[in-house]
């Protein structure tokens, strides 16, 4: 097994990395790094793996192929082009920049020190979008497509920690910075072509909050349309769900389950996969990291990532100049 680290211990360092990593048959981990030292004595850990504070620490030790960056995107960067440069094997947290601007950084890189970044676009691996990618290549759904995306993923919060954390994120930038980072790559991977902005707006709820918190999109996907919208910070929010219409039939995605229900001519049909949506697709994404440390090619690679941060700014931009 090849023995990795994991840099970051908030929400989803500890609460979906962390537990990919100790359930893995194929990576072992060895040491956490997280700065904050509540953090880093409050979670649980085997007696095996170590805790440290930076990820200079971890890339001190030479057993260590690869490292997870489960890390804010304004100090990503950074993070990844010093465990590039170490020779390390990364996987980073999307967004991997603030915006395309911060993400220059990685033109630093050589092209071998590119390799070994997998971009974690963590639900393109899902069973589910490659069965709703079979279902447009197929022809189920006829076509164009009408495309339309709920994603309203952070309910306004009593606990201040989580609270204070989504608003500075809100301050780095609005939630189609976050958030489209996957949608924006499955819709391309689904459909594939590349997104143009054809109309976009924002909305921010509440004038004490950074910056807009809720923010859509009307988007060209060559002959496909797709309407997508994000949010964060009320009280109630709506579905997380991802629609696709066509002259033949619909497929309607659960946000949360990731179960897909699928309507034509011939009747209804749930489609589910097995086990939670979360642990499938972290599971799935370290197999692939496993796959790159053992000579395999990065899945998403750092293009990707760089191209869904890219469209995101691209919807934050056109709405900003058009709200």
């Amino acid at each position: 097994m090849d023995e990795v680290g994991l840099v970051g211990l908030g929400a989803i360092g500890a609460g979906a990395h962390l537990q990919a990593l100790l359930r893995s048959k194929r990576l072992r981990l060895v040491a956490v790094a997280e700065p904050d030292p509540v953090r880093r004595a409050a979670v649980a850990l085997p007696d095996r793996v170590a805790r440290r504070q930076t990820l200079e620490e971890l890339l001190g030790e030479d057993s260590i192929r690869g490292v997870v960056l489960a890390t804010p995107p304004w100090v990503t960067p950074g993070l990844v082009v010093a465990a590039a440069r170490a020779g390390r094997f990364v996987l980073a947290e999307k967004p991997i920049a603030t915006d395309p601007t911060a993400a220059g950084s990685y033109d630093r890189l050589s092209a071998d020190e590119m390799g070994r970044i997998q971009v974690g676009l963590t639900y393109r691996h899902d069973p589910a979008i490659r069965r709703l990618r079979e279902m447009i290549t197929d022809g189920e759904l006829g076509g164009p497509l009408l495309v339309r995306a709920h994603i309203y993923d952070e309910v306004r919060t009593d606990d201040a920690g989580h609270a204070d954390l989504i608003e500075r994120t809100l301050a780095a930038g609005p939630p189609v910075i976050h958030e489209g980072a996957h949608v924006l790559d499955w819709l391309a991977y689904l459909l594939d072509a590349e997104p143009t902005v054809r109309d976009a707006w924002s909305l921010r709820t509440r004038q004490d909050l950074p910056a807009d918190n809720l923010i859509g999109a009307r988007l060209g996907f060559g002959e496909h349309l797709a309407l997508v919208e994000f949010g964060w910070l009320t009280d109630g929010l709506p579905r997380v769900e991802l629609t696709l219409t066509g002259d033949r039939g619909t497929a309607v995605l659960d946000g949360q389950t990731f179960a897909i229900s699928l309507t034509t001519r011939a009747g209804s049909e749930p489609i589910t996969f097995a086990g939670d949506r979360s642990s499938r697709c972290f599971d799935l994404q370290l197999e692939r990291f496993a796959d790159l440390i053992c000579g395999g090619r990065a899945e998403p690679d750092l293009a990707a990532g760089r191209a869904a941060l890219r469209w995101s700014a691209a919807i934050a931009t056109a709405a900003k100049e058009r709200s």
